[in-house]
């Protein structure tokens, strides 16, 4: 009963502060204390995704394995045990219970989190019906460390507000940049090996990546967010999931950065080809996409979105659409409240950033 009561004030703490949501990295960093002193934990690892293809990028990860963090991501994406675009039925698994008993089925810790003593895992997933937003991994040492059912169902149940509340961080994301290049920033590259290491990249791609994952001062950026789409890449060739090696992730001051991932050159087998990551600003109707997604729009608010984008008119849009011009207000005005915007224009240069 006391253990209860306990998880109910934690769960009413939690909503507080999603209720709060703004930067995504404060407000993991808040639920993560929150989680902490209900389920203890050794060690984390929490990703934002693109909702589209469940990517990974903006980690935010206290591990004892960090200098082997290419192999770390690269594993991970490679084991199919409790991954987090499998959790379909429940957004909570324990390794301990998925394996029954028997963790070595488990690519990520036979290779990995056995050498480092991890004794059991607990994997969450952040989706709704708008995409995937993020997983967390937590950790806990020892060769009897467990989570209990009661934990997981802890986790279960706050799973649903810390999904709005990573959703509605992305959506706050979304603003008019005040000064932009009349160029499209980028494209970047960052070369890797077939096994993560850093073979090359070009002269912005530090800068970029300096963004995306502030370094301890005075020590180089290290390019988690591109490990995570190249893992992809090899999560694809492997058969292990089919999502695109591709990730939209927010940079700063509103403007999205998209990731890719491709094998180059053409002699030799592919999977000893050497891996092009690279970095370019997200297209208009990528980025717009996307906004559309984090707003939770319907299907037809986005249509509508799509439209006004390429700038057709009232009287046109209820032509292509099929509807009154009544009826495409109705929508318009459902758009701007989820948004809140007051008019086009600001709708607009918040989904298009100009």
């Amino acid at each position: 009963m006391a253990r209860s009561a306990a998880s109910a004030r934690s769960l009413e703490r939690v909503l507080r502060i999603c209720d709060s949501a703004g930067d995504s990295r404060a407000l993991r960093l808040q639920l993560l204390d929150e989680i902490r002193a209900a389920v203890g934990f050794d060690a984390y690892a929490w990703l934002l995704t693109d909702p589209e293809t469940s990517v990974g990028s903006a980690p935010l990860a206290d591990v004892p394995c960090l200098p082997e963090l290419p192999r770390l991501i690269r594993l991970k994406y490679l084991t199919g045990v409790n991954r987090w675009t499998t959790l379909h039925t429940a957004p909570v698994a324990l390794l301990q219970e998925a394996t029954g008993g028997e963790p070595s089925r488990s690519l990520l810790w036979r290779d990995l989190l056995a050498s480092y003593g991890i004794g059991d895992v607990a994997s969450m997933v952040f989706k709704d019906r708008f995409g995937c937003w993020g997983f967390l991994d937590l950790w806990r040492s020892g060769p009897l460390a467990r989570f209990s059912s009661a934990e997981a169902g802890y986790l279960t149940g706050i799973a649903q507000p810390v999904t709005r509340a990573l959703r509605s961080s992305q959506a706050h994301a979304f603003v008019a940049r005040a000064s932009r290049d009349a160029r499209r920033l980028g494209p970047v590259v960052l070369l890797l090996s077939p096994d993560l290491a850093v073979h090359g990249q070009t002269p912005q791609t530090q800068e970029y990546l300096r963004v995306l994952v502030p370094p301890a001062e005075g020590r180089p950026p290290i390019p988690a967010s591109a490990y995570n789409v190249a893992a992809q890449l090899l999560a694809n060739e492997a058969d292990v999931d089919r999502n695109p090696a591709r990730a939209r992730v927010h940079l700063s001051d509103g403007l999205w950065m998209t990731l890719r991932a491709a094998r180059i050159g053409s002699t030799g087998p592919v999977q000893e080809r050497d891996i092009a990551v690279t970095i370019e600003e997200t297209s208009p109707p990528e980025r717009v996409a996307l906004f559309a997604r984090a707003f939770g729009l319907s299907a037809r608010e986005s249509e509508l979105l799509g439209h006004l984008v390429s700038g057709t008119d009232t009287w046109e849009v209820a032509r292509r659409m099929f509807l009154s011009e009544h009826t495409v207000q109705d929508h318009l005005k459902s758009i701007f409240a989820k948004t809140a915007t007051r008019n086009r224009r600001i709708l607009l240069s918040r989904a298009l950033g100009s």
